[in-house]
């Protein structure tokens, strides 16, 4: 194990985090609402720490596959830790682990709080909260990548161990040059959505905390109502036309500026992603058209933007869904399972992992009325490797056992079923808001600490796709040899 490099990495990744704070250090400042010294004290702790560990120097640069998953996992811990001490410094949210339960939810864009008034916090802190977002969305570490020298070549295990989907892609041969171009496509897809929202009515500051929220589909909003405190038909359009967007493989829309427009439309993901939003959306339109008072227009605005959001696993809301028929609320709760597509910013199990599910199952009834027959699985007409496929079933079912013991150690907190099992679903997808006592219109305040920490580890653990989080509790990774 090349404890050194890791060390060096983690470093790294401080010296950035604490770059990024000068930001929300800033904006404290401009409005100057007494939360610029919350930043400041954070940044000169973060300081030395960091100058010494990116001093730290190992016989060797290389980093490999364990190295690189544990290397990802503690860097989501330790940015989480620090980025809570502007809450606890500020008095925001006095308690650290509930301030690393906010942070937590922002950088993995899950949007779960546990503030219950929101309005009245500092803009400045507000802002650090929303920016989380936008720097979890695409990855941290692929944020570093982006703009730090490279470890040795060695690099794709990093972006392995963080990027979401069965497969990392590539665009460029080069991993940072790839970083670059994924970051960004996000950052102008992020201004052109804050000056869509300012036209539309909002502030600059509203327009642009919401647009955070909304490209890195964590959905932290400065309003206690979330966008529905706006009361603006043309926002909730632009948002859910942005979350859709932003739960879209990045590498398609590279391809499209490419001007191979046939590889964006080929995509077999792509077309089972927009079936199911757009299905969704019709029936669960006319489900509650009844519960709208018979207004269609309505009926079809709160749907797109409530399926938008679950799916994409954004976490705004303009609707209490808490409040719909039963077959709204069970559709929203399977989106939470799917999720958006790989190489998005979005959480959940991912549309082309249940792709590959479906037609594995297909391709197994196939064998056995027809054993001599030999079919592959493929996807846009390449063949998936056997081996994709078996981890695909086996993160399946990663996911499933992690889910089963938070939802056990939860239920001490004795509270109602659907309460207990959506929030697990909803912190383990990445979505945020669940249903009865955390849907739209509650959260997380009423948990112990235990579930709490319960619950961050899945917000973590569902970010970087399990792995990275699991292979923490593994003996065989503290020993010396493989």
């Amino acid at each position: 194990m090349n404890f050194p490099a890791i060390l060096n990495i983690l470093g790294h990744v401080i010296k950035y985090e604490l770059l990024l704070l000068l930001i929300p250090f800033a904006v404290a400042l401009f409005y100057g609402q007494g939360d610029a010294s919350a930043f400041l004290y954070t940044i000169l702790i973060m300081l030395p720490i960091s100058i010494i560990l990116t001093r730290v120097k190992g016989k060797k640069k290389e980093i490999y596959a364990k190295e690189g998953f544990l290397t990802v996992g503690l860097a989501w811990i330790v940015i989480s830790f620090f980025g809570a001490l502007p809450f606890v410094f500020n008095g925001a949210i006095p308690s650290f682990i509930d301030a690393f339960f906010e942070t937590s939810s922002g950088f993995t864009t899950t949007g779960a709080s546990i503030l219950t008034e929101i309005q009245s916090l500092p803009k400045g802190i507000l802002f650090w909260r929303s920016f989380t977002h936008w720097v979890g969305g695409m990855g941290f570490l692929i944020f570093i990548l982006a703009l730090m020298p490279s470890f040795g070549g060695n690099t794709i295990h990093l972006l392995k161990a963080e990027s979401p989907g069965p497969t990392p892609g590539k665009i460029v041969p080069k991993i940072k040059q790839t970083a670059k171009i994924l970051y960004a496509i996000y950052f102008v897809l992020t201004v052109i959505e804050t000056i869509f929202l300012k036209f539309a009515g909002m502030s600059w500051y509203d327009a642009i905390i919401h647009a955070l929220g909304t490209a890195g589909t964590g959905g932290f909003s400065n309003m206690n109502a979330s966008v529905a405190a706006f009361n603006n038909p043309t926002v909730d359009w632009i948002i859910t036309i942005f979350m859709l967007l932003f739960g879209v493989n990045f590498v398609l829309y590279f391809q499209l500026i490419r001007g191979n427009f046939k590889a964006f439309f080929k995509s077999e993901e792509l077309k089972w992603y927009l079936i199911a939003v757009f299905g969704a959306i019709a029936i669960i339109a006319v489900n509650i058209i009844p519960f709208n008072n018979g207004d269609v227009t309505r009926s079809i605005r709160d749907s797109a933007f409530q399926v938008a959001s679950v799916v994409t696993t954004t976490g705004y809301a303009t609707a209490d869904f808490n409040l719909w028929p039963t077959l709204s609320k069970m559709i929203l709760v399977m989106l939470m399972f799917m999720g958006a597509m790989a190489g998005s910013t979005g959480g959940g199990i991912k549309t082309v992992r249940i792709v590959i599910i479906i037609k594995a199952i297909r391709r197994e009834i196939d064998k056995i009325l027809h054993p001599r027959r030999v079919k592959s699985v493929k996807i846009d007409g390449n063949v998936v490797e056997e081996e994709t496929i078996s981890g695909v079933f086996i993160f399946i079912f990663a996911y499933i056992v992690i889910a089963l013991i938070a939802i056990f150690i939860i239920s001490f907190d004795n509270f109602d079923v659907t309460t207990t099992v959506t929030s697990v679903i909803a912190t383990l997808s990445n979505i945020g808001p669940g249903l009865e006592m955390v849907g739209p219109t509650g959260n997380y305040a009423a948990f112990s600490d235990l579930s709490k920490i319960v619950l961050s580890f899945c917000m973590l653990a569902g970010r970087l796709e399990i792995y990275p989080m699991l292979i923490l509790f593994s003996p065989s990774l503290w020993k010396k040899n493989f």
